[in-house]
């Protein structure tokens, strides 16, 4: 790294999870004290709510419209796509078809500049590591990550490697490469490639945003909380549902919602947080169900391959979370996220990833099951644009009839 950079006045300290105790805001990522993990704090008390939400009114439509609590203050030059203040959608045929008499809502990230929610995370870690002098930026991803990683290192004109399992659907590794990014292929699963990313981030001056800038970089996932709250009027849902991969997103949504509490902007009321995961992957739906209160690393086998983290960096906090605000973590079947994609596109026209199918079938599971309770304001989460696993419906989708270029067979298929 470069030794020179701006001054960086925001967040205003680094602090455990654990222990709390403080450090400067730098490239660092575990507590020297009780190695616990590291994420931004800020000065709460010197924010008005009031103030915040003209700055937001007012802001860019982006999320960095959020800016006074989000990583990188003033002077410092943002990487920015135009990712964020995606639609919130409220989805009353969904809600119709599941029979719940209350409002569900779909907080859609699917339109993003990378058609994911992770052009929020990597819009901040980009701009974090280009003002810590890094040399080059890289990620370990199991698709949507490297897509969106690849388009910002393009915008900053910095050098991008990204590291995915060799299994990867071809669409997302196409999509990286245009970017003009180098790709790793890694024999082996996510976690395999997490392992040789965090050895290379310590061998080479690169800013692995989901490594070495984990840290802020999860920090971009908050602004899916506040722009929740904004759209619905600044306030806050009854219940929110979110897909669980590493578990990062559900905690830093419920901590937007707690901040936004804290320097009141919202009107503090009761909300609960619950998380979605596959059959094939669901570690952390396993330990909510065993009332565990640590996360058993499983081996992913699961077509939402944006979900098939099978040791959750963030698995104990999520659950902490879900416990605390009286919400459930739940899993469905292969199956089942096959129809939560094709449901959600019948009844609403939007067309979501594999783990836009998880949320949507945990969603389904837990209005069956009366988790949603009667009346509830839900939001629901869709990450991933479908147009990413199109073959995760390849037998499962057909075309409806086959005919000859010929009127009277047709009118005959018809019926």
């Amino acid at each position: 790294m470069v030794t020179a950079r701006p001054t960086i006045t925001s967040p205003a300290a680094l602090q455990c999870r654990i222990c709390g105790q403080q450090y400067p805001v730098e490239p660092l990522t575990i507590c020297e004290e009780c190695f616990g993990p590291l994420e931004p704090s800020y000065d709460l008390q010197s924010v008005d709510g009031v103030d915040f939400r003209k700055q937001a009114e007012a802001g860019p439509h982006t999320l960095w419209r959020y800016e006074s609590l989000l990583p990188g203050g003033p002077g410092i030059e943002r990487v920015d796509l135009g990712g964020g203040f995606t639609p919130l959608r409220r989805a009353d045929n969904l809600a119709k078809v599941l029979g719940h008499d209350g409002v569900i809502w779909v907080k859609d990230d699917s339109v993003n500049p990378s058609n994911s929610f992770k052009d929020r995370v990597v819009s901040v870690a980009t701009t974090m590591a280009r003002a810590f002098g890094y040399e080059a930026i890289s990620c370990a991803s199991t698709g949507n990550l490297a897509n969106a990683t690849a388009a910002h290192a393009a915008k900053a004109g910095i050098e991008c490697y990204v590291f995915v399992p060799e299994d990867l659907e071809r669409a997302k590794i196409i999509a990286t490469e245009a970017y003009g990014a180098k790709v790793v292929a890694v024999k082996g699963n996510y976690d395999d490639v997490n392992r040789l990313c965090s050895e290379v981030a310590d061998a080479l001056p690169w800013a692995f945003v989901n490594v070495n800038m984990r840290p802020y970089y999860a920090e971009g996932s908050k602004s899916l909380g506040f722009e929740t709250a904004e759209q619905l009027g600044w306030r806050l849902p009854d219940h929110v549902v979110v897909p669980i991969a590493s578990g990062a997103l559900l905690t830093k949504i419920h901590r937007a919602f707690g901040e936004l509490i804290a320097i009141g902007a919202v009107e503090e009321k009761p909300y609960r947080v619950s998380g979605a995961q596959p059959e094939g992957c669901r570690p952390v739906a396993q330990a909510f169900l065993d009332g565990a209160e640590e996360v058993t690393p499983v081996k992913p086998d699961t077509i939402a391959r944006s979900l098939a983290i099978g040791a959750p960096a963030d698995g104990y906090f999520a659950l902490k979370v879900a416990r605390e605000t009286g919400g459930h973590i739940e899993w469905c079947t292969e199956r089942e996220i096959r129809e939560g994609i094709t449901l959600l596109a019948a009844t609403e026209g939007v067309f979501t990833e594999t783990a836009g199918g998880v949320t949507i079938a945990n969603l389904k599971r837990m209005v069956d099951r009366g988790i949603v309770r009667t009346g509830e304001e839900v939001v629901v989460y869709v990450t991933g644009n479908g147009y990413k696993t199109i073959e995760a419906l390849d037998g499962f989708i057909e075309a409806t009839y086959n005919v000859s270029p010929d009127l009277d067979e047709f009118l005959a298929a018809l019926g």
